[in-house]
């Protein structure tokens, strides 16, 4: 019993590789037809909610309400989600080939906290497996290279931003799982998700033509809903795994997402994108041990 206990981190931190990884291959559709990513925010916001719902069903409408808790899982939420809409402003001046190598490093931040602060210990085993994962990452994310990239002193700060609050949104949610309940901090982290969504609507351009039909909102829920219940499931990893191993081996996602696009989109990789991927592999071999 304790031996399966101690394991539940790996089933919630293979669920949300698994969905992520699915939902990175299939979350372009929707933009490709027409319905932006700004919306695309709005919509998977609104899916975190049934996901909230089972959560307090599951430990019955039980949620913290003292002010700690509060703001422990509305500092989760908002460094998330605020996170993304941030990504979305450094992508709209900055190169993807250089902004999300950046932010894909974010892992780095939650190891050195949870090792400064948590004093979290691993074997020697699991730290070649994050020492594989940090620059896999890096290679997973490359993109081809483009020329209509603004100058790094208007996208750098934003991808910076970005890598510093997923890291720190990592480490608080480990932190915050010592003192309330996982479901809790998921409830805080909808609601977070759902108050920011105006902000989301005002960095939609609306001028533009928006598929509002099936491929357009519909198709994005059915989508987005992955991502929300991987963030569930995150919540759940962190609760029972160590944070300087859940989050790098989260964090390998895309391994799957080019895994799928090669079969969906025939889209032959690159030699980069396979080093990252084996590298990847094996980091995931070893951390999961």
């Amino acid at each position: 019993m304790v031996q399966t206990k101690t394991r539940l981190w790996l089933v919630f931190a293979a669920v949300t590789t698994l969905f992520w990884g699915v939902w990175g291959a299939l979350i372009e559709l929707p933009e490709k037809a027409g319905f932006p990513a700004t919306l695309g925010y709005a919509v998977w916001a609104l899916t975190m909610v049934p996901c909230a719902v089972v959560a307090l069903w599951i430990v019955q409408w039980k949620c913290e309400r003292d002010l700690r808790s509060i703001l422990l899982g509305s500092a989760v939420g908002i460094l998330g989600a605020g996170g993304q809409l941030i990504l979305f402003e450094a992508l709209r001046s900055g190169p993807a080939y250089l902004v999300f190598p950046i932010v894909s490093l974010y892992p780095v931040v939650t190891v050195l906290l949870s090792l400064w602060l948590l004093k979290e210990r691993a074997p020697l085993r699991a730290w070649v497996g994050i020492g594989l994962a940090l620059p896999a990452m890096v290679l997973l994310s490359w993109q081809p290279p483009s020329s209509s990239a603004a100058p790094a002193a208007v996208w750098l700060p934003l991808a910076l931003l970005v890598f510093a609050s997923w890291g720190v949104q990592a480490y608080i949610m480990k932190f915050s799982n010592g003192v309330m309940r996982a479901e809790s901090i998921f409830f805080y982290m909808t609601a977070s998700a759902v108050a920011l969504i105006p902000i989301a609507l005002l960095m939609t351009d609306f001028s533009k033509p928006i598929q509002w039909g099936w491929r357009g909102p519909w198709l994005a829920a059915a989508i987005q809903v992955l991502n929300s219940i991987g963030a569930l499931c995150l919540v759940y990893a962190f609760r029972y795994g160590k944070a300087i191993i859940v989050a790098p081996l989260t964090a390998l996602a895309p391994v799957l997402t080019i895994a799928l696009s090669l079969i969906l989109y025939r889209v032959i990789p690159n030699h980069i994108l396979v080093v990252g991927m084996v590298m990847a592999s094996y980091a995931i071999y070893l951390m999961s041990k």
